[in-house]
């Protein structure tokens, strides 16, 4: 492994001087293979989206469901982003895990970040950190800040069951075995419908506390079913020898790749809390703290498709510049395809049938919940331009410019923020949502203008 200079990349990233193996120029690839290969993990994120509308369903049929709706919410936010470091797991293990060795140092990498972010999670949910986020911070009425309190408390087993089974994951897809992620997911749906609806009988608990609950034992049990599942795939990859010792990353090449991606989320996911931040300080909060959750699990429906497109790039990337080709024009049917299906329902009488009668959300809220939906229509096509700019950048082991594209988006999304909520009178709930497309659509077109710029400056 050489430990030489690093060799700098146009438009503001780092390429590390390992590659790792390359399968170079295969077969043509078709959209069938895309599509055998995508289609499970699509299901996976489908079933996954799902989850949210089923919880949120149960949170709203027990007593009290706009407060524990809003205490729900800010819960499951502020587990995202304890998990936010660990999310690019996938990625990472399915981009570089390809030898003993290289497993063996990715392993060891994701046990010290499940470690760090669970130990972020504990901080967050300790009773005098936890007092302080809520009532100084995030300004919560009493009657949310108790209930989610409660419910972080819940989630304490959430981002390092999330890491180390997307660590499994990135192995079963580096392998080609997509179907077992897909299997996976099922598990998790179907332990987290039996705990919710076990919890909902019960009665007498909050509703966010069945929420949090529920989605906590779904995934700690998937994690379980994972590693069990891959391996058969660990142990082919601890008896692989590396190419040549130039393809094996140390843990400071891992680092180096890693550190980019694990920002990244951290801010995206960073984003909800500062929503939740101006949403309280907005018109009609309460409302619309209890109306996001909704909405954002409605959107990420029809996201799902694309984010689960990244691992797909990643894989079958490798193959060669026609290969990308492909792929690149199957990105963009998904992305129209995927924001045409939300207008479909968004914008016709269908979402009333959704959020009063699927979601159960208080007649007096559905009207905001649809206009909040409205404005998310486009978000699909920008995330499937994200999506895909993220999996080529992944590919060349570039990485810094993943996490300047974030960081436009978020600096968007705050500056729509603070107009919005600052100078209009404007529901706080159409104001994130406009802040949301108005920041991921900056990100995307930051992405795209800043990739072509490299090309044009690498060819002159």
């Amino acid at each position: 492994m050489s430990d030489g200079p690093r060799e700098p990349e146009e438009g503001g990233g780092a390429r590390v001087s390992w590659t790792g193996p390359s399968e170079g120029d295969g077969p043509p690839l078709g959209f069938s293979t895309i599509l055998r290969f995508w289609l499970p993990l699509a299901a996976t994120w489908l079933m996954m989206a799902a989850e949210g509308p089923f919880v949120a369903a149960l949170v709203a049929r027990l007593p009290q469901p706009t407060f524990n709706l809003a205490a729900f919410g800010v819960a499951l936010s502020l587990a995202f982003v304890a998990e936010a470091p660990i999310i690019m797991l996938l990625a990472a293990t399915t981009a570089l895990a390809r030898d003993r060795e290289s497993f063996r140092r990715l392993r060891r990498f994701s046990i010290l970040m499940n470690g760090g972010v669970t130990a972020a999670m504990v901080f967050i949910a300790f009773p005098p950190v936890f007092d302080f986020l809520s009532t100084r911070i995030l300004a919560l009425p009493p009657e949310v800040s108790g209930r989610a309190q409660v419910a972080v408390a819940l989630f304490l087993p959430w981002p390092a069951a999330i890491g180390f089974r997307r660590f499994q994951q990135g192995i079963l897809i580096g392998a080609g075995r997509t179907r077992l992620v897909a299997y996976g997911t099922v598990v998790r749906l179907s332990t987290m419908a039996a705990t919710g609806l076990v919890l909902f009988l019960h009665g007498g608990l909050d509703g966010a506390v069945v929420g949090a609950g529920a989605l906590s034992a779904g995934v700690v049990v998937e994690a379980a079913a994972s590693w069990a599942w891959a391996r058969p795939d660990r142990r082919r990859l601890s008896l692989r020898p590396p190419a040549s010792p130039a393809d094996v990353p140390t843990l400071a090449d891992i680092q180096q790749f890693y550190w980019p991606l694990a920002v990244t989320p951290l801010m995206n996911m960073a984003a909800q809390p500062l929503v939740i931040l101006f949403v309280g300080r907005g018109h009609l909060p309460i409302e619309s703290l209890a109306v996001l959750p909704v909405v954002n699990t409605f959107g990420f429906l029809f996201r799902c498709p694309a984010t689960a497109y990244q691992e797909v790039v990643i894989a079958l990337g490798r193959r060669g510049a026609a290969a990308l080709g492909t792929l690149r024009r199957f990105a963009t049917f998904l992305g129209w395809f995927s924001s045409l299906a939300m207008a479909a329902v968004v914008l016709t009488p269908a979402a009333g049938l959704w959020f009063a009668g699927v979601t159960g959300l208080e007649s007096e809220l559905v009207p905001l919940a649809r206009q909040a939906a409205a404005v998310l229509v486009l978000t699909p096509a920008a995330a499937t331009v994200l999506v895909w700019m993220n999996a080529r950048l992944v590919l060349l082991r570039t990485t810094r410019l993943v996490t300047l594209g974030t960081l436009v988006e978020l600096i968007v999304l705050a500056v729509t923020l603070f107009a919005g909520i600052g100078f209009s009178r404007i529901p706080a709930a159409i104001v994130a949502t406009t802040a949301i497309l108005a920041g991921r659509s900056s990100g995307a077109l930051f992405l795209l203008v800043a990739s072509r710029r490299s090309r044009d400056t690498q060819q002159h």
